[in-house]
């Protein structure tokens, strides 16, 4: 047998530091996280802005952080589940929601701030290339990714191309936007990129949802499965890009809209109104004393003796 070194002996665990919690739970890019907070040094004091979109399984969440020595601070926040009180309660996490979420967020931000009347961005929603001058004094952000991956026509960069329409400065290009493809290659040539902004607003505006809801209608059962949720709502191929035109506008009108009388966080919903009383919980109950825990603990061991 050949000389087979050891690696892990003792020098090995005595060197061995532990990851961050949040890196052992894979949740924090720290080398990501820290190029995105460093600030120069003359220009201390000036906060640093993260644009963070966070996509799960129901939900969208867009936040603007700045961040210190001893913590993150969140300046606003929205998320997709909101777009219910501007009239759209279905495909909260498709690009499309991605997208008025991302431009919900730019609204409230822009609004507090006072810049509503400075900062209209771009209104018309048209797919191309647009961002804010940052000499007009546009507020200014960095896009932060988290663990997603930056693939092409992904959900993060819906909320991105939101924001940047309501107002923001977040750097950016058109590579990951839906629509850009790579011509060329073939014969030694290069390749080029080329982008599309007829197919990037399509996508804003769910077109692509509404082709396949058309394919789908010649079979009615999967039709109803795959859609019972639109079907249910009323919302047809051909009326989602009113529906999405609508809720801009709506955003736009208002980004502070207060929440309904029977609305409950992200999924539920209230099925009374405020102010009724609910049974109490487990955790709710009344404390009691030192004694009355002992004479409760006597009864419970009486009853088992009973049973012996």
């Amino acid at each position: 047998m050949g000389f087979v070194k050891v690696v892990k002996n003792r020098s090995y665990f005595k060197r061995y530091k532990v990851k961050f919690r949040r890196r052992r739970e894979c949740k924090t890019d720290y080398k990501q996280r820290t190029k995105l907070i460093a600030q120069d040094k003359n220009k201390y004091n000036t906060p640093k802005y993260r644009f963070v979109v966070r996509i799960t399984n129901r939900d969208i969440s867009c936040q603007i952080f700045s961040s210190d020595l001893t913590h993150d601070e969140c300046i606003a926040a929205a998320y997709s589940h909101e777009l219910r009180r501007y009239g759209l309660t279905v495909g909260l996490t498709n690009y499309s929601a991605a997208y008025c979420t991302g431009l919900l967020l730019a609204r409230r931000i822009v609004t507090k701030f006072g810049m509503e009347e400075t900062h209209q961005g771009s209104v018309e929603v048209d797919g191309d290339f647009f961002l804010t001058d940052t000499d007009s004094g546009a507020f200014k952000a960095f896009l932060d990714l988290g663990l997603a991956r930056a693939t092409t026509g992904a959900n993060i960069f819906g909320a991105l191309k939101g924001a940047v329409d309501g107002g923001l400065h977040i750097p950016h290009n058109t590579r990951r936007f839906p629509g850009n493809t790579q011509e060329g290659g073939d014969d030694g040539d290069s390749k080029t990129r080329v982008f599309s902004p007829e197919v990037h607003r399509g996508r804003i505006f769910s077109e692509h949802v509404a082709e396949y809801m058309r394919l789908l209608q010649d079979d009615e059962e999967k039709y109803k499965s795959q859609f019972r949720r639109y079907i249910d709502a009323g919302v047809e191929a051909d009326d989602l890009e009113d529906l999405y035109t609508k809720v801009h506008a709506g955003i736009r009108a208002d980004p502070n809209r207060k929440r309904g009388e029977l609305e409950r966080g992200c999924t539920k919903t209230r099925e009374v109104p405020k102010g009724t009383s609910y049974p109490k919980k487990r955790f709710q109950r009344q404390k009691i004393s030192v004694q009355q825990r002992k004479n409760r603990i006597k009864q419970v061991h009486a009853v088992m003796m009973k049973d012996v």
